[in-house]
């Protein structure tokens, strides 16, 4: 199957998707991959759960120390062998960057900005497994891998009143659901952000959830300017030229928090500082911390590299886009920032679009020595890899 041009959301056209469901109500997809098999099984799972620098979650509703407990990867074998038969929930964390078929499924949601996608996460659930019911803050596609679940749905508004104090989770109390469904594999739920839901595993089952990032406002302002900080050699200080004598000595007058406000507003209002701010922000992963060894190259022997393989793939913990200004094109990659020309839009474009190129679309590039060098360096940084 061509994951280009297959239709993930079924008969539903990614325009009418967008226009009635995307942040509206939530929308059941029956096949949306046919038959669709999780590529890795339970045991591949709880291996990575064991892993250092792989997030993960063991949630055991009931059978252990406490209800609903949850213990924080990473896990042990001894964690797994003491689990009951029923009532709990291994959940994995970003695990399109660690395996090229779950990387390659994120290609069926390029109908929605790449920047805006954030991972995904595999679940596996034993017979009764569950979360319990709960509120997410970010839109997310919910995809049956294996086995059934049952979801529950409900879009009544709740407040902290309403959730179970005391426990691991925020779970809702006295949860009452006004749709359901039964998932099998290939079958997929979009819910928009803030839609209660709970999903329990009829039996043994795994499931692929595709969420999207959803920075708020104070996460946006603090690494803004925590960001404008650390990148400022010289800073402007609060100047109060013409001051005079006040009747008041201890009034924080209007016109010093005029000053004040426009202080702080010259920081937003340079355009571009934001728009590259935001660039680097919003494609900076989580798990970026350590440099791994770069691959030495040069061009030549790279294309020459590339057309043996004919195909090159995106790492999967790459995130990447790009932003078009008047005369130029800014590409972000992990964090980084490249300064190419306009007419470079197509390689932008092609190595943005998903998780690999191959060589023949380079064909018809006017440019294509720039690409072939734009592709070398992420190959030399480990951000392209051929399938040996």
């Amino acid at each position: 199957m061509s994951i280009k041009n297959h239709n993930v959301l079924g008969d539903i056209s990614p325009e009418d998707f967008l226009k009635n469901y995307w942040q509206k109500k939530p929308c059941l997809i029956r096949q949306a991959i046919p038959d669709y098999s999780c590529p890795i099984s339970p045991e591949e799972l709880a291996g990575l759960a064991c892993e250092e620098g792989i997030s993960a979650r063991l949630v055991i509703e009931k059978g252990s120390l406490r209800p609903w407990q949850v213990d924080y990867g990473p896990l042990t074998e001894e964690d797994f062998r003491h689990l009951p038969d029923t009532y709990w929930t291994l959940l994995v964390q970003e695990v399109d960057h660690y395996n090229p078929e779950i990387t390659a499924l994120l290609d069926y949601f390029r109908f929605i900005p790449n920047w805006r996608i954030d991972d995904v996460m595999i679940s596996y659930a034993a017979e009764h497994g569950s979360v319990g019911p709960h509120i997410d803050s970010y839109d997310v596609f919910l995809l049956q891998g294996m086995g059934k679940r049952r979801w529950r749905v409900n879009s009544d508004d709740y407040n902290e009143n309403d959730f179970v104090p005391g426990l691991d989770l925020r779970i809702i109390e006295n949860f009452q659901y006004t749709l359901e469904w039964i998932l099998e594999p290939g079958d997929m739920l979009y819910l928009p952000p803030g839609i209660a839901h709970h999903g329990i595993a009829i039996e043994p089952c795994m499931t692929l959830s595709i969420g999207f990032l959803a920075p708020s406002r104070s996460e946006l302002i603090n690494h803004f300017i925590e960001d404008t900080i650390t990148g400022t050699t010289q800073d402007t200080r609060y100047t109060d030229p013409g001051l005079k004598p006040q009747e008041y000595p201890g009034e924080i007058t209007g016109k010093s928090l005029a000053i004040i406000r426009k202080l702080m507003r010259t920081a937003l209002d340079d355009d571009d500082a934001l728009n590259h701010w935001f660039g680097k922000y919003i494609t900076t992963s989580n798990n970026q911390g350590e440099t791994e060894e770069t691959t030495s190259i040069e061009t030549a022997a790279f294309k020459k590299l590339f057309k043996r393989h004919e195909v090159i793939y995106r790492s999967g913990d790459c995130r990447c886009a790009f932003i078009r200004e008047k005369n130029r094109l800014f590409l972000f990659v992990n964090g980084e920032k490249y300064s190419l020309e306009t007419e470079d839009l197509r390689i932008a474009a092609l190595i943005t679009e998903r998780s690999f190129i191959h060589i023949n679309e380079l064909s018809d590039f006017e440019r294509i020595d720039i690409a072939m060098e734009i592709l070398c360096t992420f190959y030399q940084q480990n951000i392209y890899y051929f399938d040996e």
